[in-house]
């Protein structure tokens, strides 16, 4: 959810092990998008062509470290940060009032923040290079060659792959107007999923046949969790962005829907078990 739309950058992304990448528009030529001509990502494509997302991030996670360094999760840290930097108030009279009636306090915050990594760092997803904010805005479609490609790594690093995944499922909700009522339904996710493995088992030459139902339903079950942290993130996201941002958006409003889809799936979500 960038907020330097169009800008030319470079970025180091670091972990707490000093593990570095550096992306460039240069070295991002293979990954990034030929951005004409192209089509807009919408809900409709999302839907209908989901083998050109499956295969695009597949072949993202695929890619390897290589200077030997075993890659961390940048997720927990950057919870953290962003949960010493959310307000304790708003600025307007009316926007603090609704601040203090739907925001939970810091401690609450950090509470769930505890529980939600005690619960799922245990869950055994791969800590792969994910892009992190992979809404529609952030796809390009050419329809000409029926090619997809992702742009905006503003937020991309080593991250849990079904993070990256779950987070993907929460954006078919959208941002300016969100509806929930968009996110794949199970049967949508399990066959989504299961074209993403064999992609993914490919890129990274995995031999021994094709995904197993357990494979899928193993999956199926760390991306619903890991929903969970995509929606609290967010939501803490924006909770910075109601003090500090100039950009015209309500994002104290993009907040509380945020956390309150978390609160909403928390229970059945956390209440999912692997497959034996």
């Amino acid at each position: 959810m960038s907020l330097f739309p169009g800008a030319c950058w470079t970025r180091t992304l670091c972990d707490s092990h000093t593990f570095a990448v550096q992306l460039t528009m240069a070295t991002l030529q293979n990954i990034g998008a030929e951005v004409r001509p192209h089509s807009p990502f919408t809900h409709q494509v999302n839907i209908c062509t989901p083998q050109l997302t499956t295969q695009e991030l597949a072949r993202v996670h695929a890619i390897h470290a290589h200077n030997g360094c075993v890659p961390t999760p940048l997720i927990w840290m950057k919870l953290r940060k962003y949960l010493s930097l959310i307000p304790t108030s708003l600025t307007h009279p009316d926007t603090n009032a609704r601040f203090e009636r739907e925001i939970p306090s810091r401690a609450e915050l950090q509470r769930e923040m505890d529980e939600l990594h005690e619960h799922l760092s245990g869950l055994g997803s791969p800590i792969v290079l994910c892009h992190n904010d992979l809404l529609v805005k952030n796809v390009i479609f050419n329809e000409d060659i029926d090619e997809l490609k992702f742009i905006d790594y503003e937020y991309s690093g080593y991250n849990y792959q079904a993070y990256d995944i779950g987070n993907h499922f929460n954006e078919f909700a959208g941002v300016s107007d969100v509806d929930y009522s968009l996110y794949p339904s199970k049967e949508f996710q399990l066959g989504w999923l299961h074209t993403y493995l064999v992609a993914y088992h490919g890129f990274i030459g995995r031999t021994d046949g094709p995904p197993s139902a357990r494979d899928v339903e193993k999956l199926y079950v760390q991306v619903s969790k890991f929903s969970l942290v995509s929606n609290f993130f967010w939501g803490l996201w924006a909770l910075i962005q109601a003090k500090f941002s100039n950009i015209e958006f309500d994002f104290l409003g993009y907040a509380i829907i945020r956390l309150n889809q978390y609160r909403n799936t928390k229970a059945a979500y956390m209440a999912l078990e692997l497959p034996a």
